[in-house]
């Protein structure tokens, strides 16, 4: 089982390296509106932005880090993860928001199902981290950068506070990112974490909840949109 999880990051990496190599490039939305808005409201208004997509519209990214929190109870797999996950992110936003480097949406948007399921799947076989798991978080947080992207064009940047606006719409995205781990952590990892029943009555039960949500979502974002 665990060889045939390792052939499958194997050819999960390839795939997302093929979809860099074939990106197609475009231009971002210019947000004339904000163009004379006073730098501090600019910064806001990305802000809010970016935690708004996170929480409350982003429930595949919600379910994504709350799947990178049920791996193991200890706080440090949970930062490593989300690290690894926030650089990557991170990276590809700015180079997709300065026309580096894109990939459609319909690309993405599966993919991004996949890799929630596919960590959920992960939890289920796995009680501790392992390597290739940060190796693959990364390359999800690749995907999910680019997710952050589409959503981020739809709304435009001004032209005079490209970076302003980015850096603080990555900002807000964190925020979210860090209030589902805090929430998850003192709610069920903190609570429940030691038990010995932990696994079992917790992890598994949420994992294919999450695995059966994600599935469907990938399903759906392939063949129905």
């Amino acid at each position: 089982m665990r060889k045939e999880l390792l052939k499958y990051n194997i050819a999960f990496f390839l795939l997302i390296v093929s979809l860099f190599l074939s990106s197609t490039v475009f231009a971002h939305t210019i947000n004339y509106a904000l163009e004379k808005s006073p730098t501090q409201a600019v910064l806001l208004y990305y802000l809010k932005l970016g935690f708004h997509h996170i929480i409350p519209g982003g429930l595949d990214h919600i379910l994504f880090v709350s799947a990178l929190c049920l791996l193991s109870n200890k706080i440090k797999t949970i930062l490593w993860q989300a690290t690894a996950f926030t650089v990557a992110h991170s990276v590809t936003l700015a180079l997709s928001m300065k026309n580096i480097i894109v990939v459609p949406s319909a690309i993405t948007e599966p993919i991004i199902a996949s890799s929630i399921c596919f960590v959920a799947i992960e939890n289920i076989l796995f009680s501790q981290l392992k390597p290739w798991r940060i190796g693959i978080v990364f390359m999800f947080g690749l995907i999910h950068g680019m997710g952050f992207a589409s959503a981020l064009n739809e709304i435009g940047l001004p032209p005079n506070k490209f970076y302003t606006s980015i850096l603080a719409f990555n900002g807000g995205v964190e925020l979210g990112q860090a209030a589902i781990i805090v929430m998850i952590f003192a709610s069920i990892v903190g609570l429940w974490g030691k038990k010995t029943w932990y696994r079992q009555r917790i992890v598994y039960p949420l994992s294919v909840i999450i695995a059966l949500i994600a599935g469907y979502w990938t399903i759906t974002r392939l063949f129905f949109n």
